[in-house]
């Protein structure tokens, strides 16, 4: 293969595109710099075909000159192959609106192989004995120029991918679990962009929110939107601004000043002296709002299931378990709960049955139909 090239012109884009078409099959990845900017979007797009590795800067290009790439993702023709697709496809969709078909996902190919490690940089070194370098591991894509250094790493994400694309559809074939993969990435095809909930669920997923009195979560909600406008200004990772740890303990303890900051044991002693003053004025506003304006957790609904339900899943998920230990499987490779539970209140009595499962996969119905359909009798 020849050296990488640098592409940052829609002319060049398309003429790459067109040689690229012709070869039938690519390695796509996507760089984006969430670990450094508040606005999360694709700074880089990485593309190998057989013979040339391309990094793309969607930067320079302008929206329109990217549409060669946006009708390669579409392109029946052509075989696009990522390495943990999901993400990816999400934002190509969000940023540009690009829907990509007839997809190889290499994450998805180790996992029905039973690989354990899963992780490219692992998966190429076994299968392709080529070891990645890791410097750039949590680069900030969005800067500009970009070192030699930066783009090579970027180029070997999709340089060497085809090649542990045909490492792992051997080994599936092997294994006889080709079909299961392919019809796998055939759902990847669905994947579109939904994006985050609003700010009340922004705040309340923060890992120990749901502990807080309804006085504290008040003050970390004013907490995080003060974040969240700072970072948006300053087009930083909210985390950069302050962590979720201290936005949490400062809900927790409504300090009234900023010796009580000071006590504040997972506030650094740097955040307290920067931002004390912004800090303060949340909690009192927080302090200052009448009960009836606190926000209160809403406790979602019993589901009311049939009193066999629980005993009928146990048996599923034990089928399920043993099934995958003889395959070499993770369990939830094998089947999920969300379709394990589907399952369960269908209460299928036969295989036609069971393919009406919304959830359920055909290989999964091989693999698993005639154990699940006695599990639930």
């Amino acid at each position: 293969m020849s050296a990488p090239l640098y592409i940052d012109t829609a002319p060049e884009l398309a003429a790459f595109v067109t040689a690229a078409r012709r070869e039938h099959r690519v390695g796509v990845d996507t760089e984006a710099a969430s670990f450094h900017r508040y606005r999360d979007r694709i700074y880089l797009l990485q593309v190998s075909s057989p013979t040339q590795t391309a990094v793309i800067d969607p930067v320079a290009i302008a929206a329109p000159g990217l549409e060669p790439f946006g009708g390669l993702l579409a392109d029946p023709q052509v075989e696009k192959t990522f390495h943990d697709a999901d993400y990816d496809l999400r934002v190509l969709d969000r940023d540009y609106g690009f829907r990509a078909v007839r997809l190889f996902d290499t994450r998805i190919a180790a996992q029905l192989a039973g690989e354990p490690a899963i992780g490219l940089a692992a998966l190429l070194e076994k299968y392709i004995d080529v070891k990645l370098d890791k410097e750039h591991q949590k680069a900030d894509w969005s800067l500009r120029p970009l070192t030699p250094s930066m783009l090579a790493y970027a180029a070997a994400d999709t340089r060497f991918l085809l090649g542990l694309r045909d490492a792992l559809e051997q080994r599936l074939t092997t294994l006889n679990r080709l079909s299961w993969a392919m019809e796998e990435f055939k759902q990847l095809e669905s994947l579109r962009w939904s994006g985050p909930g609003g700010e009340e669920e922004t705040y309340l997923r923060l890992k120990g929110a749901k502990g807080l009195s309804p006085r504290s979560l008040a003050a970390l909600r004013l907490l995080h939107r003060w974040r969240d406008t700072v970072a948006e200004r300053e087009d930083r990772a909210p985390f950069r601004i302050i962590g979720n740890d201290a936005l949490l303990a400062v809900s927790r303890a409504l300090p009234a000043s900023r010796t009580d900051l000071g006590h504040i044991r997972d506030l650094p002693s740097s955040l307290a002296r920067r931002h004390g003053e912004a800090l303060l004025d949340a909690v009192q506003r927080a302090k200052a709002l009448p009960e009836t304006d606190l926000p209160r957790l809403e406790r979602r609904p019993r589901v009311h299931k049939d009193p066999g339900f629980d005993a009928r899943l146990e048996r599923v998920k034990a089928v399920r378990n043993r099934i995958a230990t003889e395959l070499g499987l993770d369990p939830g490779i094998v089947s999920g709960r969300t379709t394990l539970e589907a399952v369960v209140r269908a209460r299928p009595a036969n295989r036609t049955a069971l393919e009406q499962v919304g959830e359920i996969r055909r290989w999964q119905i091989d693999v698993l139909g005639d154990a699940l359909l006695e599990a639930v009798r």
